[in-house]
C-alpha cells in the first residue's frame, strides 16, 4: 500500500509551515526602506526634535542635554 503522507495541494505539511513563516517574517519585520531597519530614536533626538517642535525652551533643552550627557 503507498502512503502519501500528509500532503495538501501538493506540498508537504511542513513546507506549508515553513511557507507561513516566511511570509510572516516578511511582513512582520519593520522596514522604512527596502533592506534598512528603523534605527530607534536615542533620547537625545528625542529632545532635540521637541526643541525644534518648540515644546521646549533653550534653557530646558541645554539643562537636559546636560543630563542626557552625563548618563
Amino acid at each position: 500500500m503507498f502512503y502519501d503522507g500528509y500532503h495538501f495541494w501538493g506540498m508537504h505539511l511542513v513546507w506549508w509551515f515553513l511557507w507561513l513563516m516566511f511570509i510572516f517574517w516578511i511582513f512582520a519585520t519593520p522596514y522604512t526602506i527596502p533592506g534598512q531597519r528603523y534605527q530607534r530614536e536615542t533620547p537625545l533626538d528625542i529632545l532635540k526634535r521637541r526643541y525644534a517642535a518648540g515644546e521646549i525652551t533653550e534653557v530646558e533643552y541645554e539643562e537636559r542635554k546636560r543630563n542626557i550627557e552625563k548618563a
